[in-house]
């Protein structure tokens, strides 16, 4: 190849973003038909068990690795969901400038204030988290602005003062992870997380993985919460159901927030 044409692939590379995975490749046929039927899939798992709907994809599933080994989960709960891109939006795969602008909106934080969901203990819609802030850190808790990137870092670390109806109000770490082709976000209580008197959830006891693949004309959202908890009669339903449902109405966050990043001038 010579240095012109050479530049040239590069700079198309820079404009146009990575190549995406169809999203066969990422979860296989049937899986695929599923979700482009509509369907939204979930499973709950206990006692050392391995996630089910993780997609073929590299970088998720070193993170699940990591926080299997880290967290040693009694309780695994997935979702699994597929995004269709506005017409608008590049065909084929994501531009850099729209990988970016959905960078920045799952990193505003602030924006999962007032979020609702459907609660299993109310047996309707709540609240989730009545406020989301970003902090310096988790020990000063100094409360600072949502990041915003011209270009985001490959690797960033966010502290968040979160309070939900739940567990109340709790420190959380929140790492990013920017690849070409995916955006990873990984959730950690720096807390206990207590529902009352009582600890459901020990300090780093809660890994949450949320992934956005690109998959052509389509985003592959994929959340898997890992959860250390008590192993008590009745709670994989109670914590199977709030933690599905929890992980839903972040999925309808994001689904907006990729709406927004797909429409904005110059994505």
């Amino acid at each position: 190849m010579t240095k012109p044409a050479f530049l040239f692939f590069l700079l198309f590379l820079l404009v146009k973003g990575a190549f995406s995975l169809s999203l066969e490749e990422a979860v296989g046929a049937e899986r695929a038909a599923k979700l482009t039927g509509g369907e939204t899939l979930t499973e709950v798992q206990t006692r050392r068990a391995r996630p089910l709907l993780a997609p073929n994809h590299y970088g998720c599933q070193s993170l699940i690795d990591a926080a299997i080994n880290e967290v040693d989960p009694s309780y695994i709960v997935e979702n699994l969901y597929l995004y269709t891109k506005p017409a608008r939006a590049a065909a084929n795969a994501w531009t850099t400038a729209e990988r970016n602008a959905l960078y920045n909106g799952m990193a505003a934080m602030s924006s999962l204030a007032g979020l609702r969901y459907y609660s299993v203990s109310e047996k309707g819609m709540d609240t989730l988290y009545e406020s989301s802030t970003v902090i310096d850190g988790p020990d000063t808790g100094n409360p600072r602005p949502d990041p915003a990137f011209g270009m985001p870092p490959q690797a960033l670390t966010l502290y968040v003062r979160q309070k939900d109806k739940k567990f109340g109000e709790n420190i959380y770490r929140y790492d990013y992870h920017a690849r070409s082709d995916a955006l990873l976000m990984v959730q950690q209580n720096l807390t206990d997380m207590n529902s009352g008197p009582i600890r459901m959830v020990g300090k780093n006891k809660l890994r949450t993985i949320l992934a956005v693949i690109d998959a052509e004309d389509h985003l592959l959202i994929y959340a898997v919460s890992l959860i250390k908890a008590p192993s008590l009669p009745g709670m994989k339903a109670r914590i199977g159901g709030s933690f599905t449902n929890r992980a839903a109405a972040i999925i309808g966050w994001l689904s907006g927030q990729a709406d927004k990043a797909f429409n904005t001038p110059g994505a």
